[in-house]
C-alpha cells in the first residue's frame, strides 16, 4: 500500500520541476517583467511601473519608430534604460527650434509634455542600430548622450508590451 504514496509524491516533484523549468525558460528567453526607475519616460511611464517585455519581437521583426525599448546601456551592460525608438537604421535625425525630425519631416509626438530643448545635429542612423529618445526630453539620458549613443541592436533586450502596475493604469502598447 504504500507504493501509490511513494509515486505520488514523484509525479508531484515532477510536475513541480518541469513547472520551475518552463517558467525559467519563458523568461529567460520570451518575456520579461521590468520595473521603471526613473522619470525620463514621463508621462507616458511613471517610476515604480511594471512593464512586460516581449524579448522575441526583435529575433523575428525589426524595431519601429515609436516602440518603447528596453535594452542595456552601451556605456553600462549591467544598467537597462527605457525609452522609445525615434530612429532606425538608414534613418535621418535631427532636433533644432524644439522639434524633432526624422528623415527632414517633424515628428508627431503627442506622447511628451514639453518641447525638446536643445539640438542634435543632422545624423544618419548607423546599420544595425537605433536611435532613442526618452518621453520627458529634457530630463533623458538617450542617444543624444555620447555615454549612450546609437543602441546596437545586440542591446535590445525587448519590446514594451503591457504596463501590468499599478493595476489601475493597465495598458497594452501598440
Amino acid at each position: 500500500m504504500e507504493e501509490p504514496k511513494k509515486n505520488e509524491w514523484v509525479e508531484w516533484l515532477q510536475s513541480i520541476i518541469t513547472a520551475l523549468l518552463l517558467a525559467f525558460l519563458l523568461r529567460m528567453f520570451v518575456f520579461d517583467v521590468v520595473l521603471v526607475e526613473g522619470s525620463s519616460m514621463h508621462p507616458s511611464l511613471e517610476s515604480g511601473d511594471r512593464l512586460i517585455v516581449l524579448k522575441l519581437s526583435y529575433r523575428f521583426g525589426h524595431p519601429e519608430r515609436g516602440d518603447i525599448v528596453v535594452f542595456k546601456n552601451p556605456d553600462n551592460p549591467r544598467v537597462n534604460y527605457i525609452k522609445r525608438v525615434i530612429g532606425i537604421e538608414g534613418d535621418t535625425v535631427e532636433i533644432k527650434d524644439g522639434k524633432v525630425y526624422v528623415n527632414g519631416k517633424a515628428l508627431v509626438e503627442p506622447y511628451i509634455a514639453e518641447p525638446t530643448l536643445g539640438e542634435y545635429p543632422k545624423t544618419i542612423v548607423p546599420e544595425d542600430t537605433i536611435f532613442v529618445m526618452g518621453d520627458n526630453r529634457n530630463f533623458s539620458r538617450d542617444s543624444r548622450n555620447s555615454h549612450v549613443g546609437f543602441i546596437p541592436m545586440q542591446n535590445v533586450i525587448g519590446k514594451a508590451k503591457i504596463r501590468i502596475w499599478p493595476v489601475w493604469d493597465v495598458k497594452i502598447f501598440e
